[in-house]
């Protein structure tokens, strides 16, 4: 658990307040602190979570966290995994493997428990150059929105009110959000009935780090059970308890621990155990219509609820932390107006609704609604053991990114003539592995201009259109060459990046700060990727060269 750190003095006015300090708030503060915001963060718990809570990191999740210099203790403490298994009673239907490669940069999940995700984010904050306060046990009370600025009212450790003046206001502060409560806002969506009891235990383990996943198991006719190893020889069961169950007799330990015992000696985990944590859970699929209200925004669980299933609650609020950070900073450091916040909530809110659609189909599977789901549910499962075409209707979707494809920001249309899979505007950038270092480590700090060429000479007119008088401050041009020939090149060996990014000779690709693809063009258009840039009134301060630049690492 963390210790108390509270400002020396209370702020009567912050850039940022942001009220909630659980992943999503602490990961935000960490990437505003990097982008040179200053922040401060109220959480009413005293410390971090307790309990696993949620557990599989994406890829994408653990790229946002490196560039606030988290990946080295999020790889140290986690577990890293490529696949599952998936059974019908005492049969294995389902053997599934995520696309991953060994020399990607990160693996395609990572086990690691809530409160150490909370732990490692704070740190980076903390490491942020002084510019991120944050105050445990202090709790957000009051909210009055203003035009240009937010009143908030906290509750300090000692139950004195104190008001800050903010000129953003985020809530991160989850399910139960005040601040939501507070702006009178309603979630849309479904609520399903289906409960699952979680029980973290502790248990020392050979398994292999993978998703595991019983339908009907003997150890308990009826359930669907799911299983995670995780950090410190913990487990994490998951099981669904019966429509006519009462959940609070359900998570009462005399209940609970019977059942995790049986479900042990079916698998063959014989070793002692204790029981660590234990809560309840039931899937919804939930939404704001909007997460900007003025100078609110809001973010994570406080936005969107999304079931556990298909692990995209924990990992789309580190996206919109992500998708906001580099935003907000522009705007609060002049160089975008506010109105670039719409843009926020347009492209999250779609990207949650994406992720409830996923979650929607794995929720109906793993807790069928009514009988008819139950019926189709087992048919899949008894024909997946014999079939295996029948395999990827129980498959786990828990890769698939969102994409942004019809923001408002993109500055160029989707290029037909790409090749299939090839990533356009709005499309995560994609990993590559090039001589000495991953693609995704140029990421997260400005707008980057990826120039695909194996020629050494400087293309007519980059250096004018990039450059202007002085240099835009915040876009960084790379060359990416497949020959290590040209000196300022970043030598793609196995054309790995060229491959992944659907490139030719002369293809250029801007990527946003968030990792996201702007724009691109499949000649050099120099002189069209300072217009997609003028939005965004970089300032002149440096400058900046398609083929010439002495950067080593992001």
């Amino acid at each position: 658990m963390s210790e108390p750190r509270l400002p020396g003095r209370w702020p009567q006015q912050v850039p940022v307040l942001i009220a909630g300090g659980g992943p999503v708030g602490l990961t935000l503060a960490a990437l505003l602190g990097h982008h040179g915001v200053r922040t401060l963060v109220v959480e009413a718990d005293a410390g971090y979570c307790s309990g696993s809570r949620a557990i599989c990191i994406s890829r994408r999740s653990q790229e946002i966290l490196a560039w606030v210099g988290a990946d080295r203790a999020l790889v140290d403490k986690g577990l890293p995994w490529t696949g599952g298994r998936s059974y019908f009673r005492d049969t294995e239907v389902l053997h599934f493997r995520m696309p991953s490669d060994p020399a990607e940069r990160f693996a395609p999940m990572l086990n690691l428990q809530q409160y150490h995700v909370e732990e490692i984010a704070d740190h980076a904050g903390q490491a942020a150059g002084g510019r991120v306060e944050r105050a445990w046990a202090s709790k957000l009370v009051g909210v009055q929105a203003g035009i240009d600025s937010v009143e908030a009212s906290v509750e300090g450790p000692d139950g004195a009110l104190h008001c800050i003046r903010a000129d953003w206001l985020i809530a991160c502060d989850g399910g139960r959000s005040t601040v939501r409560e507070q702006l009178g806002l309603q979630l849309e969506g479904v609520q399903y009935e289906g409960r699952y009891v979680i029980v973290d235990i502790e248990q020392t383990t050979e398994r292999s780090v993978e998703r595991l996943a019983w339908f009907d198991p003997p150890s308990n006719p009826g359930s669907t059970i799911l299983m995670h190893r995780q950090p410190d020889q913990v487990w994490r069961i998951d099981y669904q308890i019966g429509d006519d169950e009462d959940p609070v007799e359900a998570v009462k330990p005399e209940n609970v621990l019977p059942r995790v015992r049986s479900h042990l000696a079916m698998i063959g985990e014989t070793a002692p155990w204790k029981p660590l944590w234990i809560s309840i859970y039931n899937a919804k699929c939930l939404t704001l219509a909007d997460y900007r209200h003025g100078r609110v925004l809001l973010a994570g669980d406080a936005a969107h609820l999304v079931p556990i299933f298909g692990v995209r609650g924990l990992n789309s609020g580190l996206d919109d932390a992500a998708n906001l950070a580099w935003k907000l900073a522009l705007v609060l450091q002049g160089q975008a107006d506010a109105s670039l916040m719409d843009s926020y909530s347009a492209e999250r809110v779609d990207a949650a609704r994406q992720n409830i659609a996923y979650g929607a189909k794995s929720t109906e599977f793993m807790a069928p609604p009514h009988r008819g789901f139950r019926l189709m549910r087992e048919a899949a499962l008894r024909l997946a053991a014999e079939n295996e075409a029948v395999r990827s209707l129980i498959y786990p979707r828990q890769s698939t990114p969102v994409s942004h494809r019809g923001s408002a920001l993109n500055a160029t249309p989707a290029d037909a003539t790409l090749p299939a899979g090839a990533p356009g505007p709005g499309d995560p950038a994609p990993e590559a592995r090039l001589a000495d270092r991953h693609m995704t480590q140029l990421f997260g700090q400005g707008f980057v201009a990826l120039y695909f060429s194996d020629s050494a000479a400087e293309q007519p007119g980059a250096s004018a259109a990039l450059a202007g008088p002085e240099g835009l401050a915040g876009l960084r041009c790379w060359r990416i060459s497949r020959l290590p020939c040209p000196a300022d090149a970043l030598f793609d060996d196995q054309g790995q990046a060229w491959q992944r990014y659907g490139a030719s000779e002369g293809h250029l690709v801007l990527v946003r700060p968030d990792g996201y693809l702007l724009a691109r063009w499949s000649t050099p258009q120099w002189t069209a990727l300072a217009e997609a840039l003028a939005p965004f009134r970089l300032a002149a301060r440096h400058r900046a060269s398609a083929t010439a630049n002495t950067e080593t690492s992001a």
